[in-house]
């Protein structure tokens, strides 16, 4: 975290608690458009999910396949950036406040 390491700890964990909304939010949104797309799909789109794309593959067993895979796919990228960024800064903070003597 070098561009926020100038800030005080505290405003350094609001900033990375902003940075976990946002991303959680952002993923939430993409998800919600993407399921209840398909949902709407489903009622008002019935002749194009019906599209036989080859043999026993339509046009919505697909879309259904790529709603759970990009839902995995989100998922893998939070995490990914929960490990990876998220809980280091999250730990050097918390070193950082046990060094001061802020919390023991």
């Amino acid at each position: 975290m070098p561009a926020s390491s100038s800030l005080a700890p505290d405003e350094r964990l609001r900033v990375l608690a902003a940075q976990r909304w946002r991303i959680a939010l952002t993923l939430t949104a993409v998800m919600i458009v993407l399921y209840f797309g398909f949902i709407v799909l489903i009622a008002y789109g019935r002749s194009v999910l019906a599209i036989l794309l080859a043999p026993g593959l339509t046009v919505g067993i697909l879309l259904g396949a790529l709603v759970i895979v990009i839902s995995w796919l989100l998922t893998y990228g939070y995490v990914r950036w929960a490990n990876t960024r998220y809980d280091v800064a999250l730990r050097e903070l918390s070193k950082t406040a046990t060094d001061a003597g802020v919390i023991r």
